[in-house]
């Protein structure tokens, strides 16, 4: 039976893609008592990657769209660090925001809301978060955002 956040990605329209397979050597999260960092998402989908830099190659609307496909991901992993249970999801307690931009762009923060403000609408007040965005001048691959976070899930029964 779904729980509460699974259908209110299903309000959302929101299928979950598989949990994204790490490029390097890591994984995709590690948890500590009840918190789990995740590694950082980049903006991949069935399509492809959106490669290019913020206020060259995209506009601040595709930035935060890139940012909520990341969004996604992470949703995608940390339901498998909550062995399929979205639910346990306690608190998202930290997102890392990085904007692969030139040096005038300036609205990094803006991009990042698109990963902030679906965090929001899935996990409501358990989605609220400290962050911080910044810009950088290449991120892997090329992408045009990727975003880390650390998660507060309930312990185990």
């Amino acid at each position: 039976m779904a729980g509460v956040t699974d259908k209110k990605l299903a309000e959302l329209g929101i299928t979950l893609p598989p949990c994204v397979v790490p490029m390097a050597s890591y994984v995709p999260f590690v948890r500590t008592g009840n918190v789990v960092f995740m590694s950082g998402q980049i903006p991949k989908t069935e399509n492809g990657m959106l490669i290019g830099k913020l206020g060259h190659d995209y506009s601040i609307e595709q930035g935060q769209e890139a940012a909520r496909q990341c969004a996604i991901n992470m949703i995608s992993a940390m339901k498998e660090a909550c062995g399929g249970d979205l639910d346990k999801v306690k608190q998202v307690l930290k997102v890392e925001g990085f904007v692969n931009s030139t040096p005038e762009f300036t609205d990094h923060p803006k991009v990042i809301n698109g990963f902030s403000d679906l965090m929001a609408q899935v996990f409501e007040e358990r989605g609220k978060h400290a962050r911080f965005a910044l810009g950088v001048s290449n991120l892997p691959l090329g992408v045009a955002v990727e975003v880390g976070a650390a998660f507060e899930i309930m312990p185990d029964a």
